[in-house]
């Protein structure tokens, strides 16, 4: 997988992407990313990529041609599964989305900044808007990072058990149940003697009957 990332600070991604299952994905050669620096799409000698609303207030928009001109290049190298604009005016990212896109092949992610992107970009070129949650970032880079980390590590090969990606929450519009690890005892606490059994149906049995149970407690609009 690719996936081309356009944003005005590309120093803000370079240090999540280089550690953990990403750097893995990276070096095991499941995956290529690509910061596109959109200064270099800016217009007049200050590299300009934004302006003044139409309508005046406060904030300035990120101007049609940097951006256009950006993604326009990149098209002509290879085509684009998605062309994502992280916004806090999209729909939620929950892992259905991110099941869907990790098995795309390229995906474009565009970065917003100050007060957002000119409209006619996103009615033109955008083919998919996400956000993250209902509040709002400086700019879209930890947005991209959020997204693109949640897509990478479900990518065959990244994760050294690869079926430990089906267990994780929301996978079945469930939370994960509890889980633990040495020692047996802690102060006075004990693991469940079901984990102990050796039994992986009944095992299994618990682990979805309190997966249930969480859900129920904490996100009941899953079920």
């Amino acid at each position: 997988m690719r996936i081309d990332i356009i944003t005005v600070l590309p120093e803000l991604l370079e240090s999540p992407f280089n550690h953990s299952m990403l750097q893995r994905a990276k070096d095991r050669g499941l995956l290529e990313i690509n910061l596109v620096n959109l200064r270099q799409y800016g217009l007049g000698k200050h590299k300009q990529i934004d302006d003044y609303q139409y309508g005046g207030g406060a904030g300035l928009v990120m101007m049609c041609e940097p951006i256009v001109n950006c993604i326009e290049q990149l098209k002509s190298e290879r085509s684009y599964d998605e062309i994502i604009y992280m916004t806090p005016d999209g729909e939620r990212l929950n892992q259905k989305t991110v099941n869907s896109l990790s098995i795309q092949k390229n995906l474009l992610v565009l970065c917003g900044h100050y007060k957002g992107i000119d409209e006619r970009i996103r009615e033109l070129l955008i083919t998919k808007e996400i956000s993250i949650g209902d509040y709002v970032l400086s700019g879209g880079e930890l947005a991209a990072a959020v997204l693109v980390d949640a897509v990478g590590r479900l990518l065959p090969g990244v994760l050294n058990d690869e079926t430990s990606a089906l267990y994780d929450s929301f996978q079945d519009n469930l939370l994960s149940p509890p889980v633990y690890t040495r020692p047996e005892d802690f102060r006075g606490s004990v693991v469940p003697e079901i984990l102990l059994s050796g039994h992986e149906k009944k095992i299994q049995e618990w682990r979805f009957e309190k997966a249930v149970e969480r859900t129920q407690q904490r996100r009941p609009d899953l079920l």
